[in-house]
């Protein structure tokens, strides 16, 4: 059985919109303001290598589509980007595989795809970004682990990771370390 990672880079106030600038908006690219260092980076290395495949939403997949198969020189974590399966949740694309090698759509029923994906035997299904996804996952209780790189900033307005809900989520942490930047690399699991 696989497990379903959601890893997000997150501001103090909840923000996750465009950690990388791409999007264009009005803090985009606020994840380079902090030095994470080499260990956000290893961290960040090592969850990629422990992924058997990502799990993207729309916005998310054409972000990285834009831009991953056209870095040159990116070295092990580029080439685990592009090599990896890829699984992207949208109503709207058609032949996301032309974009982006080996890319499937999920389209229909999709909470219970990504549980049959889920079930499968493999590695992690790594979600990077993909807010509307990792919030659609966290409400049927299909995140196994929640890892969140909170950045020292407070951003004041953006697409938060958790909108207005409902319902309780209760979490327990498994990991708190400080990064260089006062960055802070947190790691939870549902109660």
């Amino acid at each position: 059985m696989s497990r379903i990672v959601v890893s997000e880079f997150i501001s103090l106030d909840g923000v996750m919109e465009d950690p990388g600038g791409g999007e264009g908006t009005t803090h985009g690219g606020w994840a380079f303001l902090a030095d994470r260092g080499p260990e956000g980076d290893s961290f960040k290395f090592d969850e990629l290598l422990a992924a058997d495949a990502h799990l993207l939403g729309r916005v998310t997949y054409e972000g990285f589509a834009a831009a991953w198969p056209t870095m040159e020189g990116t070295g092990e974590f580029g080439e685990r980007m592009n090599k990896i399966p890829k699984y992207v949740v949208s109503s709207t694309l058609t032949d996301a595989d032309a974009t982006w090698t080996d890319t499937t759509v999920i389209r229909d029923d999709v909470v219970a795809e990504i549980s049959r994906l889920k079930e499968a035997p493999g590695g992690d299904l790594l979600v990077q970004g993909s807010g509307q996804l990792a919030h659609t996952l966290m409400q049927h209780g299909l995140v196994d682990e929640l890892h969140l790189m909170v950045f020292p900033l407070i951003l004041g307005d953006g697409k938060r990771l958790f909108p207005d809900t409902d319902d309780m989520v209760r979490l327990t942490l498994g990991d708190a370390k400080p990064l260089r930047g006062g960055v802070l690399l947190l790691t939870y699991r549902p109660a």
